[in-house]
C-alpha cells in the first residue's frame, strides 16, 4: 500500500472516529449548574476542550487504523470470507 492510500485511510478512520468520540464526557450547562446564554440549546455542551477530543480521536484512530493495516499485510479476514452472496462451496446446504 503506498503511503498516500494509507495516509488517505487512515484520515478516514479519523474523521468518523471523532463522530464516535465526540459525545463522551460531555456535559450539558444544567448538569453542572452553569448559566445558559439566551437562545443556547439544551443538549450544548458547557465547556468544549478540543485538544482533549482531538488526543482521544487520534489514539482511537491510530488503534483501528493499526488494526485495518495488519488484517491488509496478514489477510486474516478477507472479502471471501464475509461475502454473503457467494457462500463457500463447502457450506451446508
Amino acid at each position: 500500500m503506498k503511503w498516500t492510500s494509507a495516509l488517505a485511510i487512515y484520515m478516514l478512520f479519523w474523521s468518523v472516529t471523532l463522530f464516535l468520540v465526540l459525545p463522551f464526557g460531555v456535559k450539558t450547562a444544567d448538569e453542572i449548574g452553569a448559566k445558559k446564554v439566551k437562545g443556547q440549546a439544551d443538549s450544548a455542551p458547557a465547556h468544549f476542550n478540543g485538544r482533549k477530543i482531538a488526543l482521544r480521536t487520534t489514539i482511537v484512530a491510530t488503534l483501528l487504523f493499526a488494526v485495518f493495516y495488519l488484517n491488509f499485510t496478514y489477510n486474516w479476514i478477507t472479502l471471501d470470507d464475509i461475502s454473503f452472496f457467494h457462500p463457500p462451496a463447502n457450506a451446508a446446504q
